[in-house]
């Protein structure tokens, strides 16, 4: 039987470590709906148009999986879709206590949602958007954060900022 969950973040940029969680989310669950934060409070790489591409481009063929952004509260959005579950992914202990708040927060909400936790895979314990936007800002090689599609695209952003 397939569930639908929802797997939410800023994703600025998509990195490996987002992508494991989709395909690992999508095998285990059946779909997925990726869902680009549209956080006015804060000041992306990308804008979520942007986002929503870059995701289209990596995720390109993949059945099962729904390219979507949002405002406002999650549950909120979940509600909206008709979907019950929210994946999110693990690196370290940190992220956990931190997750584990907006998982309690979530699940206690009038409309409650379970969360379910992916550990990140051993190759993406250290790859983060903002290490990967830091590398990319020194022309370094991205290839071990993104896909290389998002790491030219990172490239190009960072250098019409330096102009």
């Amino acid at each position: 039987m397939k569930m639908k969950v929802i797997y939410a973040g800023s994703f600025d940029p998509v990195t490996n470590g987002h992508l494991d969680i989709i395909k690992r989310a999508r095998e285990i669950f059946g779909e997925v709906i990726v869902a680009v934060l549209d956080n006015t409070s804060k000041k992306g790489l990308f804008t979520v148009e942007e986002r929503k591409a870059l995701l289209h481009e990596v995720l390109d063929g993949m059945e099962g999986i729904e390219v979507d952004s949002f405002d406002g509260l999650l549950v909120e959005y979940a509600k909206r879709k008709n979907c019950k579950v929210v994946v999110r992914g693990l690196r370290s202990a940190t992220d956990y206590f931190s997750e584990y708040t907006l998982a309690m927060a979530n699940k206690n909400y009038k409309d409650s949602i379970e969360t379910v936790f992916l550990l990140s895979s051993n190759e993406n314990l250290f790859v983060s958007s903002s290490l990967a936007k830091e590398v990319a800002n020194f022309d370094g090689d991205t290839d071990l954060f993104v896909p290389p599609i998002v790491g030219e695209a990172m490239k190009k952003k960072l250098l019409r900022r330096k102009i």
